[in-house]
């Protein structure tokens, strides 16, 4: 077992075992420092969800851990089954909300949306349950985005990038995969094309227009590495890849950051009145 990660050479190798130990004791560690004693999740019966609800029991007794089933009428049979695959596995508590009349609530409300904001709508109803029942339960709701994801912008604001922790977001979506291996999430879930399962038959790489394992080698260069364009191009990579994914990122970044605070004060938050998370706790 390797004593440290990877140097930053762009490599996406891990030590699973490693990078399990950490994350299990990164949950258990901020779950300790807000007092609280439960943790919360969405559980779509994707490979992200699923290793999230795998460390989760690692780090505390997994009947403090809940999962939340939130399918809409469009979503994937397969998906609930393989979401309550998981909970079967690990002994977690769960729940199953449809969300179809959150969803068609709105809908009635404000009109018809088209379906990628219709898409945008189903995320955020997912989380405002998630944080209802962090509530209930007097949990941490736990992130489920990668770091492709992250990165790339793959998410709703206020929907599935919402979070109060995140144990995967450092993980690229192959090392993700690498980890579910490790971690015994089962084959059904680790083999199937990746999908937010918005709408029937979306998946996510075609969407993108490349392939993850692909955008996470290029990633991996330009963020890890540090890499100029010019190497990431000598690396086999396309001009136009390296500028499409470049160009995501930068586009992105407001979804990686607080509001913007305009400045009237001598110490205003987020500029100048800067403290860690757990400041003083």
């Amino acid at each position: 077992m390797t004593d440290a990660p990877a140097p930053l050479d762009g490599s996406l190798e891990l030590d699973p075992e490693w990078t399990a130990r950490i994350l299990t004791r990164f949950i258990d560690q901020e779950l300790h420092r807000t007092g609280l004693t439960d943790l919360v999740l969405g559980l779509s019966g994707g490979i992200d969800s699923a290793v999230v609800a795998y460390l989760a029991a690692r780090a505390i007794e997994p009947r403090r851990v809940h999962a939340c089933l939130m399918p809409y009428r469009a979503s994937s049979e397969d998906s609930l089954s393989d979401a309550r695959k998981v909970v079967a596995e690990l002994g977690i508590d769960a729940e199953t909300i449809d969300i179809t009349p959150l969803v068609d609530g709105f809908e009635k409300t404000a009109g018809s949306v088209g379906r990628t904001r219709l898409g945008n709508v189903m995320a955020r109803a997912r989380m405002t349950l998630l944080y209802d029942r962090s509530v209930e339960h007097g949990a941490l709701v736990l992130g489920t985005s990668n770091k492709t994801e992250l990165l790339l912008g793959y998410g709703t604001l206020h929907g599935d990038l919402a979070s109060a922790i995140n144990p995967i977001g450092d993980l690229y979506k192959t090392q993700v995969r690498h980890l579910a291996g490790h971690l015994g999430v089962p084959d059904s879930i680790r083999r199937k094309p990746p999908s937010a399962d918005l709408w029937p038959d979306q998946n996510d790489e075609e969407e993108l227009g490349f392939s993850y394992a692909e955008v996470d080698r290029l990633l991996a260069l330009l963020i890890d590495a540090r890499a100029s364009r010019a190497t990431a191009i000598e690396a086999g990579f396309t001009p136009e890849l390296v500028d499409g994914v470049t160009r995501r990122i930068v586009r992105s970044q407001f979804k990686r950051v607080p509001p913007v605070i305009a400045k009237i004060s001598t110490r205003s938050i987020g500029s100048d009145f800067r403290y860690p998370r757990d400041w003083m706790t």
